[in-house]
């Protein structure tokens, strides 16, 4: 494709949203640089002259930001600084007809499972062969690993159905060679992710078999973290537990979206299970990994939610003791059945629920960490900002979780693992000192 600079394309790829998309536009970088494309992530230089917006169409707040970073981009289109400027995505999926009218300076508009179609634009073809070919957009020690796509699940809240269709498996044999790859490429650490882990296989093996894709994956040498993320409770899988207990190399960490605790709520939310039954699942896990760190995401002012259901999820809180916890405010999407609902819990009210949510969970997670001081504990370290070292443990994954602030009498490698004696502990984050093993 020639633009109207004459000079060879180089594409810049930007990302919102959840780590799954980061995946999918780590997969488009690695079709582009086989075909020969320079491209980029997140380019701060501006000397790219096209440019791919990864959208997410989630909840209210992603969206605006996926079309201020659109029209940002347009922008600099007009200016004459961009040559194309294409979207691709979540939102693009579901609203592409309308944004389609409102921003016809975009040169080309790509749903969820479009890739094909999108390098079409570059005058080059799918590759197929090219499997776990991917430019990492993170820092080369860790990468995430997308074990499905789409959900078959019909929570009341949620588009992700809309935007990604059915849940789909990739096949162990795929997966395994694909996490080879990154090993090679020097990733010690892989979280899986997909809508939903706990129902892999079912579609292509007719049977659950994350425990099976674990063990393969374990088997990997120079693998020496495997994370989980976003396991759902309902139907839940025990054997996952048994290999996680077995394994040395799958932390001991589980990622596991419950939303609510109110029965009420639960059961208008359509999780398929029960505030009794979650708490018999989590007690369960504890059982069979002791240690284990868990976390949860939650959502704030769900129609009808009153304050005696809030009182129910602090309550459930305190009794569960999660590691880890995130918080949504509810937001009323298109096209689900909860927007038959009237939204009627004010956007302020959201807020302050969320806010009470948390302030719980700053005490529980308070109190843990100060449990951990004078304890030695594997770290991976991150990065190095200020002149300090940030890494985990493997009770934290990137970004959502806790960091350790590590200090060394030599210089660290990032991406190397060291032992680290935590002597300081705050609401969210721990210090320590490196400890010779």
């Amino acid at each position: 494709m020639k633009s109207k600079t004459l000079q060879k394309d180089k594409v810049n790829i930007i990302t919102l949203g959840c780590s799954k998309n980061l995946v999918d536009s780590e997969v488009l970088s690695g079709q582009l640089m086989a075909n020969d494309i320079s491209v980029v992530h997140e380019n701060k230089k501006l000397d790219h002259n096209i440019v791919v917006v990864n959208t997410c169409g989630f909840i209210d707040k992603a969206k605006e930001e996926s079309v201020n970073t659109i029209l940002d981009q347009l922008e600099l289109k007009r200016r004459g600084k961009l040559d194309k400027v294409y979207v691709t995505g979540c939102l693009s999926e579901r609203y592409r007809a309308d944004l389609e009218t409102e921003m016809p300076e975009v040169d080309a508009w790509f749903g969820t499972l479009e890739l094909p179609l999108m390098l079409k634009q570059f005058d080059v073809d799918y590759k197929a062969e090219l499997l776990g070919e991917r430019l990492l957009s993170t820092p080369k020690h860790y990468a995430y690993l997308k074990i499905s796509e789409g959900c078959n699940r019909t929570c009341s809240f949620c588009a992700i159905p809309l935007m990604r269709g059915k849940h789909v498996s990739r096949t162990i044999e795929d997966l395994v060679a694909e996490a080879e790859s990154l090993v090679k490429k020097g990733v010690k650490e892989i979280m899986l992710i997909a809508q939903e882990l706990t129902y892999y296989g079912l579609d292509i093996y007719k049977q659950r078999e994350l425990p099976k894709l674990l063990h393969a994956l374990a088997d990997i040498k120079g693998l020496e973290w495997i994370r989980l993320h976003y396991a759902y409770p309902s139907k839940f899988p025990l054997e996952i537990l048994d290999v996680m207990a077995q394994r040395d190399n799958i932390c001991k960490y589980l990622d596991m979206p419950l939303q609510h605790a109110s029965n009420n709520m639960l059961k208008a939310m359509k999780r398929n299970i029960t505030r009794e039954e979650m708490t018999d699942l989590i007690r369960t896990i504890r059982e069979k990994v002791p240690g284990i760190c868990l976390r949860t995401t939650l959502i704030a002012g769900f129609p009808g939610e009153t304050e005696e259901d809030i009182e129910e999820l602090k309550e459930f809180l305190q009794e569960h003791r999660f590691d880890r916890v995130g918080i949504f405010n509810y937001s009323h999407e298109e096209n689900t059945s909860a927007y038959d609902l009237v939204d009627d819990v004010p956007d302020e009210t959201k807020q302050l629920r969320a806010q009470e949510v948390m302030e719980v969970q700053q005490e529980i997670s308070y109190e843990k960490n100060q449990e951990k001081i004078g304890q030695v504990y594997k770290v991976l370290i991150d990065k190095k900002e200020a002149g300090r070292y940030l890494g985990r443990t493997e009770f934290d994954s990137v970004e959502v979780d806790n960091e350790v602030v590590v200090h060394a009498s030599k210089k660290l490698t990032i991406g190397e693992f060291v032992q680290v004696k935590i002597n300081k502990a705050y609401d969210y984050d721990l210090e320590g000192e490196v400890v010779e093993a």
